[in-house]
């Protein structure tokens, strides 16, 4: 069975994609729904006590319309609404967050990226902007803020900045943000600018481009990463994007991703692409 959080990301990036315009408004609000079934879905499979429990009978509801998107003309049968888009914001616009449910603890998770031991030193090994060639583009990330429910409660939060292939391999050098700026209510500020350390046209087909939150744990002693977040190679372009989040730990692999959490908390980008004609 395919992952519906997965199916669901898919099918954001389709309605949000250059051939969006087959597209009607009143089609892509409704792909924006079935999205939202979707991870409603996956949420119900992922906690059985979930509150917005999401059988697979109401599910299989969605196979007609979505076999009839283009001329499917009837009231959607659930009441919900289109899941965020990962895209543009207006100028000033910003999505109301939320308080949620406390989080479990789950430093022990195994595997890639749950937590990491890191010698003292302070965070903070940003690389220069490469040298430009004819013809090619490099990528400036400006991470500006991310949302998250108990942002206060972070110490010494920073990001770490991977791009790995398909198979979860390091194609660039992996960088650390210094330590955030400012915590403001839910959101902790970077407002830093990432160099990513390969041109565009030179990264290989499917990498992905990984931040990793990171945050100091006294009692423990040791830095943990408390969520990830990534873009793919077709989601780079110029402006502002806003992405979710996952639960560690983090799926370099892309396999069996699981959202943080369902209230609207994102991690908000700005990309720009340098190109030497």
């Amino acid at each position: 069975m395919f992952d519906q959080t997965f199916l669901a990301r898919q099918l954001q990036k389709e309605v949000q994609s250059t051939n969006a315009s087959d597209f009607t408004e009143e089609q892509k609000k409704t792909l924006g729904k079935i999205a939202t079934c979707l991870e409603m879905r996956s949420a119900s499979l992922q906690c059985t006590q979930s509150k917005e429990d999401f059988k697979l009978e109401e599910l299989k509801k969605l196979e007609t319309i979505i076999q009839n998107i283009l001329t499917y003309n009837k009231e959607f049968p659930f009441d919900v609404q289109p899941v965020p888009s990962r895209k543009i914001l207006a100028p000033g616009e910003e999505e109301s967050l939320e308080e949620e449910e406390e989080e479990e603890e789950e430093d022990a998770a195994a595997g890639a990226g749950s937590t990491e031991a890191f010698p003292p030193r302070p965070p903070g090994t940003l690389l220069p902007r490469l040298p430009s060639e004819p013809g090619m583009m490099l990528l400036t990330l400006k991470i500006e803020k991310i949302g998250l429910k108990d942002a206060g409660q972070c110490i010494d939060p920073y990001m770490t900045i991977s791009v790995k292939d398909l198979n979860g391999v390091d194609v660039n050098p992996v960088q650390d943000t210094p330590v955030a700026s400012r915590k403001e209510d839910t959101y902790i500020h970077f407002s830093v600018d990432v160099e990513i350390q390969r041109h565009v046209e030179k990264l290989p087909k499917g990498a992905a481009i990984f931040f990793e939150f990171k945050h100091y744990k006294p009692k423990k002693r040791f830095t943990s990463t408390k969520c990830f977040a990534f873009i793919e190679m077709d989601e780079i372009k110029p402006g502002p994007i806003v992405i979710e989040l996952y639960k560690k730990p983090t799926d370099f692999k892309r396999k069996k991703l699981q959202l943080l959490t369902k209230k609207q908390l994102y991690l908000h980008l700005h990309q720009t692409l340098h190109k030497d004609s």
